[in-house]
């Protein structure tokens, strides 16, 4: 009943009664079917929230401030990336989810940072500005055409310090980079928590494609985790709700290897709204579509111990 009435696939619908139950599963597929509304994410280089959203307010009436950034501004209705804010560089368009992983990551000025799967660009470019442009991130995508979107992010909003390149993560440890303060893994995933974004999307998965998935974002954490320098923080983030593909696997991953846990410190660098929802003592939050109206997402962070 709940799939015909929402539209929503059978298998998915069962899949979710059995992980999340009844209420939950409603809640969710009623949020899928909502349009998203615009976020913004403020270039704390350039200028302050509230400088800008006054500003903002006179072409986007309902503009606020989002309760899940301290940079973000919800902006419903309007042209986000047609103002002259937008060509100034003051702000990125980005979901409020996506704007919580840069901040778990901590990333501190100084700090040598690699972002495993880049592209386009908006998680990168946040920890640039979280480190006041100052240290180095290599920005790193398979996608030969997505490098030159990384770079002009970059060029828009002032950032220097961000060098791009094009390399299968999977590949990365062979590449001689040396070893890095922060890794940020926002792994390719099946998707399930952006539905909203795209509808069609859940017509065109299966349960095989969330399995087949998550053996090779495994495979990608195991090979990046060892480019982490003894300390270093890895943040490993997704777009879907599928346990399969989170909190399963990054369990999985520090109960097999032994010089990593997960940082049950994470809720330092979260909102208190955000933490207090979803849970983030055991170092990782699994964000779903209904409780912010924003994407559905996973963030865990990963400690590598003094070896």
């Amino acid at each position: 009943e709940i799939a015909w009435t929402s539209s929503h696939p059978q298998w998915l619908v069962q899949r979710w009664l059995q992980l999340f139950g009844e209420e939950t599963t409603r809640a969710l597929c009623a949020s899928n079917n909502h349009p998203p509304h615009a976020a913004v994410r403020v270039n704390r280089l350039k200028i302050g929230r509230d400088q800008l959203l006054s500003q903002l307010l006179r072409d986007f009436p309902a503009a606020a401030r989002s309760p899940l950034s301290e940079q973000g501004i919800v902006l419903p209705g309007g042209h986000a990336a047609g103002t002259k804010w937008f060509a100034a560089g003051y702000y990125t368009i980005q979901d409020e989810s996506s704007m919580l992983v840069a901040p778990a990551l901590a990333p501190r000025p100084g700090m040598r940072v690699l972002d495993a799967c880049a592209a386009p660009g908006g998680k990168t470019t946040h920890i640039a500005e979280l480190m006041d442009n100052r240290g180095e991130i290599v920005a790193c995508d398979i996608h030969p055409h997505k490098q030159r979107l990384i770079e002009q992010q970059a060029e828009r909003l002032g950032l220097t310090i961000i060098k791009t390149m094009v390399c299968d993560a999977a590949e990365l440890a062979e590449q001689g980079l040396g070893l890095f303060d922060r890794i940020l893994l926002d792994a390719p995933c099946s998707g399930l928590g952006v539905i909203r974004r795209k509808p069609d999307l859940k017509w065109n998965k299966q349960p095989a494609d969330i399995a087949r998935i998550a053996r090779l974002q495994y495979q990608l954490l195991t090979r990046l985790a060892p480019l982490l320098a003894p300390g270093g923080l890895l943040v490993y983030s997704t777009c879907t709700i599928e346990p399969e593909e989170n909190q399963l696997l990054v369990e999985r991953f520090v109960a097999e290897h032994d010089r990593f846990q997960l940082d049950r410190s994470l809720a330092r660098d979260l909102p208190a709204v955000v933490s207090d929802a979803c849970d983030a003592g055991r170092g990782y939050v699994q964000i779903l579509p209904h409780q912010f109206a924003s994407d559905g997402f996973f963030i865990a962070r990963i400690k590598r111990t003094g070896d």
